[in-house]
């Protein structure tokens, strides 16, 4: 008899793209990554921290480069993209919020987390998208999105705005770019301790919010994102795209 065999998790020959990678998710997606055998390129608008950054993983024995990129400059970032592509991996963790009730959302707020979150992310995936589909390359790109892409939440309009939108797209490219084998999914994490997050677990209602709706007696961390990485930019998940894998300790379920 012959038996079925686990697909491979690993990343040999790979190249990865991970934005926003300077610190949070984007470092932890870009660690394990690396850990798995990928050739990692770190982008970040700070250059700073971002070859600290590289300088740490490549001091543990993981292969790293850095990119400085701006994602919502659009021409820029295309062209920049396209130079040092064609990347197999996408994980798109660059991201913005600007929390408040909807009544006081001002043009620049809604432009400023718009701009980022998803015009800058669907010309993101669309250019490394391009890459591959030029080079005749399969290739997984993922956009790390949120719970609150499917769910609303208190002074988080635009915010949710955003990344349901996100969802929106990473769908339509997924139906466009199937028949090239380059999938298209996304990451939904809940709140995951990060310097980003940290104002927000400091706020003890806020805390006490989050802790009611997650039903695991935690809150995320990092770590609760590394495997979902690998699994989506890996081999075992060859027949994944057009969807989203939420890791909200079941914030989604009720």
């Amino acid at each position: 008899m012959d038996l079925p065999r686990t697909p491979s998790f690993r990343l040999e020959g790979k190249r990865a793209l991970v934005t926003g990678a300077s610190s949070g998710i984007g470092l932890g997606c870009a660690v394990t990554l690396a850990e798995y055998g990928a050739a990692v390129t770190l982008a970040a608008r700070s250059a700073g921290k971002l070859n600290a950054a590289a300088e740490a993983m490549r001091s543990g024995g993981r292969a790293a480069e850095v990119l400085k990129l701006d994602i919502p400059d659009i021409a820029t970032t295309e062209v920049s993209v396209a130079e040092h592509g064609p990347f197999d991996i996408l994980i798109n963790s660059s991201g913005a919020a600007r929390h408040g009730p909807a009544v006081d959302t001002d043009e620049a707020d809604y432009d400023a987390v718009s701009d980022l979150n998803v015009k800058g992310a669907y010309f993101l995936t669309r250019t490394v998208a391009k890459g591959l589909i030029s080079a005749g390359k399969p290739g997984s790109l993922i956009n790390i999105s949120s719970q609150m892409a499917h769910v609303g939440g208190v002074d988080r309009t635009v915010y949710c705005a955003t990344k349901h939108a996100v969802e929106g797209f990473t769908k339509a490219m997924a139906l466009e770019f199937g028949a090239n084998s380059v999938r298209v999914n996304t990451i939904c994490p809940t709140f995951i301790k990060t310097p980003l997050t940290q104002a927000t677990f400091d706020n003890p209602e806020r805390r006490a919010w989050i802790m009611e709706k997650i039903k695991l007696p935690r809150v995320g961390d990092v770590t609760d994102i590394m495997g979902a990485a690998v699994y989506l930019a890996s081999d075992a998940s060859a027949m994944v795209t057009g969807t989203s894998l939420l890791i909200d300790g079941g914030w989604t379920a009720d």
